[in-house]
């Protein structure tokens, strides 16, 4: 089991790397600076539903590590940028992941992490640029997370659904 589990995470990071590096060459920032689909989070949702909070963290720091590599933005503010958003909005999704699931769905793990990671960025672009009026374009971000949040939530839905009954611990 300890083989598999180790097989079905390099898989997660695959596909986040992916979903990553597909995302880069999406328009989306040149419309709405900085904005992006956050596809890629959609394998930490995934990661934390399946195996937990660890296996969820090593996935999301993989990813955002190597896709950083790939990219060719590794220690830039794009690394920090993405690595303090990733990691405060996983943080939250997983708080309310394991102490309000009853009262969350997926979707709404997934909504909370969507704003959160806006959240996260923006708090760390104040403290490089040391300008409050980053705070102004928060508004905007949290606007674009919300459908995308929703969509990255009912893709973890559909995907979860369609996974063996072995991987589901979550209903147990």
């Amino acid at each position: 089991m300890k083989t598999r589990r180790i097989v079905i995470v390099a898989l997660l990071v695959g596909l986040g790397l992916i979903l990553h590096l597909v995302e880069n060459m999406l328009p989306l920032t040149y419309i709405i600076p900085g904005a992006k689909l956050g596809l890629a989070n959609l394998v930490n949702l995934l990661g934390l539903i399946i195996f937990g909070f660890f296996a969820g963290l090593q996935i999301l720091l993989l990813r955002i590590f190597l896709g950083s590599l790939l990219a060719g933005t590794f220690m830039t503010i794009n690394f920090y940028l993405s690595l303090s958003g990733g990691l405060l909005g996983y943080l939250i999704m997983s708080l309310f992941f394991y102490y309000f699931r009853d009262k969350f769905s997926i979707i709404g793990l997934s909504l909370l992490g969507a704003v959160f990671h806006n959240v996260g960025q923006i708090v760390t672009a104040f403290f490089i640029i040391s300008n409050d009026a980053i705070f102004y374009y928060l508004p905007y971000l949290i606007l674009l997370a919300l459908p995308t949040g929703f969509g990255v939530g009912l893709i973890v839905i559909f995907t979860y659904n369609y996974l063996p009954n072995e991987l589901k611990w979550i209903d147990k």
